[in-house]
């Protein structure tokens, strides 16, 4: 193939003379002129598909990453004021512990709160009305169920050590006993807790019903379900969503996530197909994400799932669920910062997940 030069810069025969010459200049810095502004299209149109390629790729949620362990078992968490997770410690523990979302620093907010003798006993979920917190305390008495009289209820928290037990769930369930299926707790097993028009609303997965509660300690009857175990807990606007972890012999089958209408009661299935669902937290553009918790294969009611069985998944408008991520060992409790996912297990452990919500609302 002849280059330029050699198509215009030849020898040109005499009879053509200077005007052919000087055409022959002209059209060749006129060839040489588009050629370099279609180079300089090729290499922005290139730019442009090398950040669309950039922006794909940060929209692809990142695998999970490790950001803290906690020396005990946990269930329930929040985000705090400060921008950062605060953990309950079940079992033994009797605390909250802070985390810092950035670092993995784990601090302890506030102790002395009460324990049980039941690994997913004692504070099993936290949540802040203002700069106060507030611990949901559960299977921590009476004696003749796990040898202590604590009480199982709402404390909120004064200090480090110090805390005010300011709704006492466990008598108003003894002396409102659920109907219409079997159960051994009188006290209920209250689950996990919701902030709600300056109060709570508390899911009791035994006692399969969701209670609200006042600050000046006022328990009523928010919503009572069938045999579904009510679990975890997020409200937007007049709207609640829970999950519903469904029986452990059934799981696979009935577990899903509901609305529920505040001012009607009415409820609307708005996503399932995945078994052991624990939780539901919104995110960007208000969209829902839940957590399985995993599979369950046999054993006794109220057993976690197969280890590195959960998952977390979308929910779509059509009801269906879109995996996120899965793999992950017993989840227990889902939170968004920003577009970061915070998952906590029932092991303690603490794993981040970035870039979840895809366009338009990733970043």
């Amino acid at each position: 193939m002849k280059t330029l030069n050699q198509l215009f810069f030849r020898k040109a025969p005499i009879r053509y003379g200077r005007p052919f010459l000087g055409i022959v200049i002209m059209i060749c810095f006129t060839i040489i002129s588009c050629s370099n502004e279609n180079a300089e299209a090729n290499s922005n149109e290139e730019l442009m598909l090398s950040e669309t390629s950039n922006l794909s790729k940060q929209m692809v949620p990142g695998s999970p990453q490790l950001l803290a362990a906690l020396p005990d078992l946990s269930v329930g968490s929040t985000v705090g004021p400060d921008g950062h997770l605060y953990v309950g410690q079940t079992g033994p523990s009797g605390s909250i512990l802070k985390v810092n979302k950035d670092t993995g620093e784990i601090t302890t907010f506030a102790s002395e709160l009460p324990t049980s003798v039941v690994p997913i006993g004692g504070v099993i979920d936290v949540a802040f009305i203002d700069e106060t917190a507030y611990a949901l305390v559960t299977l921590v008495g009476p004696l003749e169920f796990f040898g202590t009289d604590f009480i199982n209820g709402i404390y909120r928290i004064d200090g480090p050590d110090s805390n005010t037990l300011i709704a006492d769930i466990g008598t108003f369930a003894t002396e409102n006993p659920p109907t219409g299926f079997d159960y051994f707790l009188p006290m209920g097993l209250q689950y996990a807790m919701q902030t709600y028009r300056g109060g709570f609303l508390v899911t009791d997965g035994h006692h399969n019903r969701m209670y609200h509660v006042t600050l000046a300690g006022e328990v009523s009857e928010f919503k009572v379900f069938g045999n579904i175990v009510p679990t975890g807990l997020e409200v937007s606007g007049n709207m609640v969503y829970m999950t519903e972890a469904g029986t452990s012999a059934e799981s696979n089958l009935d577990s899903r996530v509901i609305a529920i209408n505040s001012h009607t009661k009415e409820v609307n299935q708005v996503g399932s197909g995945i078994p052991f669902l624990v939780d539901v937290q919104m995110n960007r553009g208000q969209t829902l994400y839940a957590l399985s918790q995993g599979i369950w294969t046999g054993g006794n009611d109220g057993d976690s799932a197969e280890p590195n069985t959960g998952s977390l998944v979308k929910v779509n408008s059509d009801g269906s669920l879109t995996t996120v991520v899965e793999e992950l060992d017993r989840p227990t409790s889902l939170e968004f910062i920003q577009n970061t996912a915070y998952i906590i297990t029932l092991t303690g452990e603490i794993w981040t997940i970035d870039n979840v919500a895809g366009p338009p609302y990733g970043n």
